[in-house]
Parts: C-alpha cells; structure tokens; sequence
C-alpha cells in the first residue's frame, strides 16, 4: 500500500538528517506497538516528537514528498501540521451529540 510506496521518500528523509543530533527519523509499525495517548488514524500516520518535557505531538497532513517533509521537520512541525489529537478530539465529541440539521416548514 501507501507505506511501501512511500518508503523511498522515509528513507531519503532519514539520509537527509542522519548528520543532524537534535533530529531522529524513526519508522515504528502501530500495529505491533502501542504509544500511549497517540492515536493512529490512517496508515501511513507521520508525527512529530518535539524534544522536551510536556511538548505536544504533531500530526503531519502535509504532502508526502521529501522536500515538504523536510519543511516540516525544519520548522519544528509548523510547516504541513495538521489538529492536534485534541483538537480531533474535540471535534468527534462536538459531532457526536450534534443533531443533524433539518428543513423545517
């Protein structure tokens, strides 16, 4: 699928920051290890770690290219992030208990 299709590019990305300490490009299968409180949509799912004690997790929705995936390391998950998981979150539990709208006469 998607994945193998696109490990050439992971692969590239991971040659493109070996040289880099403060950046680790990590390939971790989901579905043999689980990662508390980090949801996993869609396969393949890219995320960003920043370092640091209580950083947040980035979801990366960008294109899935080396150059935009570089952007998006480069500039600490700004460039190509999409909502948090909270901000998922949030939205699933606002559509749960939302009514579907109707026409009324």
């Amino acid at each position: 699928g998607h994945c193998k299709q696109r490990a050439p590019i992971y692969d590239e990305l991971g040659a493109k920051f070996t040289d880099r300490d403060d950046i680790v490009v990590a390939k971790m299968d989901a579905t043999a290890n689980e990662v508390e409180d980090v949801k996993v949509q869609s396969f393949p799912t890219i995320k960003y770690f920043p370092k640091g004690e209580g950083s947040e997790v980035i979801d990366y929705n960008g294109e899935r290219t080396l150059d935009a995936m570089a952007k998006f390391l480069e500039t600490d998950g700004k460039e190509g992030a999409g909502p948090s998981d909270e901000e998922l979150e949030e939205a699933e539990d606002g559509e749960e208990g939302a009514e579907e709208p109707r026409d009324e006469l």
